[in-house]
């Protein structure tokens, strides 16, 4: 009975030993109790261990730059080669070239600042006469407050009040208009009769009588009248005249009014079409 019991514990630590000693050994360990494998399932094997294995084999030479011969699929990053610029490179300095043709013209700029003043400069020289001032205006309107009788000659009627006198075309001491805007004119004479005496005057332009004036003889005095338009030249004259003393000839007037006047004025210049 105790031999049997012995007999049985015995075993039963062999098989437990047997079987712990199974587990802790890897399968495929050189040297293993167990059967060599299939054939198809140590190149399988020998696939994975090359597909995840990234080393190479230890009897193997590979560049770091050489792409991997297991993986034709993966994308391969190529680190570029440095390349040199050679227009960068500076050479020698060349021969100066032509000059080229003027560019357009730019914008005008902005004014700039006045600036400060110069020095007063020398007096010039004294310049030519000039010509004579021009304008597109004339007009005048005279009158007399003093009695004229006529003589043995005849005598211009010279003005003693000056209304209008514009540019100074009439000339006071002489009597006389002086045309120098040639153009188209209109004239007006008004005068104050004497009783018992004629009144006889002439409009004359030049030298040439060109309208006359003429109240009879009678007991009362009246204002007598005369105008027209004259198309004058430059520097032709205009005035009036008192006949000779053929007759008992005179004009009335006194200091205190105006009893004689003589106007003109230009209407339209010869310049204008």
């Amino acid at each position: 009975m105790k031999g049997r019991l012995a007999t049985s514990t015995l075993w039963l630590i062999c098989l437990f030993s047997w079987a712990h000693c199974s587990e802790s050994e890897p399968e495929g360990r050189t040297g293993s109790p167990t059967r060599a494998p299939h054939h198809h399932h140590t190149a399988r094997v020998e696939n994975a261990n090359e597909k995840y294995n990234k080393r190479p084999r230890s009897s193997e030479c590979v560049r770091c730059c050489d792409p991997p011969e297991h993986f034709p699929a993966h994308p391969m990053y190529y680190q570029p080669l440095p390349q040199i610029n050679i227009t960068i490179l500076k050479g020698e300095k060349g021969d100066r070239g032509e000059r080229g043709s003027a560019g357009k013209l730019g914008k005008a700029g902005s004014p700039g600042n006045m600036g400060e003043m110069g020095p007063k400069g020398q007096k010039g020289s004294l310049g030519s006469p000039g010509e004579r001032y021009k304008t597109n205006y004339a007009a005048f309107s005279v009158g007399r407050k003093k009695p004229l009788h006529s003589n043995d000659y005849y005598q211009t009627l010279i003005f003693d009040t000056e209304f209008v006198n514009l540019y100074g075309h009439f000339n006071m001491f002489m009597g006389k208009f002086y045309c120098y805007v040639p153009g188209v004119y209109f004239f007006s004479l008004n005068v104050h009769t004497w009783n018992q005496k004629e009144t006889y005057l002439h409009i004359m332009r030049n030298g040439a009588e060109v309208a006359i004036l003429y109240a009879q003889a009678s007991d009362r005095s009246i204002m007598q009248s005369q105008s027209l338009m004259l198309d004058l030249q430059d520097q032709d004259e205009v005035w009036i005249r008192l006949f000779k003393g053929e007759r008992d000839n005179a004009v009335f007037s006194d200091e205190y009014d105006t009893y004689v006047t003589f106007s003109g004025y230009l209407i339209k210049p010869s310049s204008e079409p």
